[in-house]
């Protein structure tokens, strides 16, 4: 007996079988129809059921809120604004006093307007130029499609005629040429890169909708519109912090004002101005590429 117990031990320990020991089986349990389920299953039963309609109408509701909410700060903040005509408000403060009295000797811009938005507050301007940016690349990254092989078609684009293209044909040219002038204008006159890249955008516009995309996009490819935004951008972004860095430390930037009226004055204007525009101008028409067709 003990000779057997000993040989089972070694096998074990050698891994040749196992010991088992006969237990008693035990009753099976019964089984009811009755289930209690749990808190994850009633949760998930309920957002397949009632969630969609629960957070459409949870949304809609936070939505009033919030546009309440910031009417009732916007009207709470014009009531503290001044009255209307009342000779006692300050017609000008320190700053715009400034922008006044020294805006022609300091920047040699004759449109106050440019002077201000494109010298005393460049760095503003230049935030809302690669706000711009920013959006066009969202958009791009949100609703750009992918291409299905190396053809391109153009059946996206909108029907044309033959009244659209020859009113496209007069309009075009013109439109393109303002906006050069405005851009190249915007320190002697009203003007500036942000409404002359609205007006050639504007005229991008017309010629896709006229002409087609296939037509456009043989000079406004995406990598041009990439290319010329970021030359922009970063130009803009360089002659500032140059201007800034020699100015903040009192030192000639070497760029002269010029007379002020000719075209070429003004300093660093005229060049920003040009960059703005080129910035508004791809941009305006990738917005509208992306949200017409998906593409550039």
């Amino acid at each position: 007996m003990m000779n057997k117990f000993f040989t089972g031990l070694v096998k074990f320990v050698d891994g040749e079988f196992t010991i088992t020991t006969k237990r008693k089986a035990k009753p099976a349990r019964r089984h009811t129809d009755h289930h209690e389920p749990t808190f994850k299953e009633r949760f998930t039963q309920w957002h397949d059921e009632k969630g969609p309609a629960f957070f459409k109408a949870a949304y809609g509701i936070a939505s009033i809120v919030i546009c309440l909410t910031m009417i009732t700060i916007l009207l709470i903040t014009a009531s503290f604004l001044p009255e209307y005509g009342n000779p006692d408000n300050p017609v000008n403060n320190e700053v715009s006093e400034r922008y006044i009295e020294k805006g022609l000797e300091e920047t040699g811009s004759v449109n106050i307007v440019s002077g201000m938005i494109l010298d005393y507050r460049a760095f503003d301007t230049l935030g809302e130029s690669h706000v711009l940016f920013t959006a066009s690349a969202a958009v791009m990254l949100l609703m750009k499609k992918e291409k299905r092989g190396k053809e391109q078609t153009d059946r996206f684009s909108p029907k044309r005629d033959i009244i659209v293209k020859t009113v496209a044909q007069i309009i075009i040219p013109f439109l393109l040429v303002y906006g050069v002038y405005l851009m190249l204008n915007g320190h002697l006159s009203p003007g500036g890169g942000f409404s002359a890249g609205a007006v050639m955008g504007a005229a991008l516009i017309l010629f896709s909708s006229a002409f087609g995309y296939k037509k456009i996009k043989t000079v406004f490819t995406e990598k041009f519109i990439k290319i010329v935004t970021l030359a922009s951008l970063l130009f803009y972004a360089g002659i500032k912090c140059y201007s800034f860095y020699t100015g903040a430390n009192h030192i000639p930037t070497g760029i002269p004002l010029g007379q002020p009226g000719a075209i070429l004055s003004s300093g660093l204007i005229l060049p920003l101005n040009i960059a703005v525009g080129l910035v508004v101008t791809c941009t305006m028409y990738s917005f509208y590429s992306l949200f017409s067709k998906g593409e550039i």
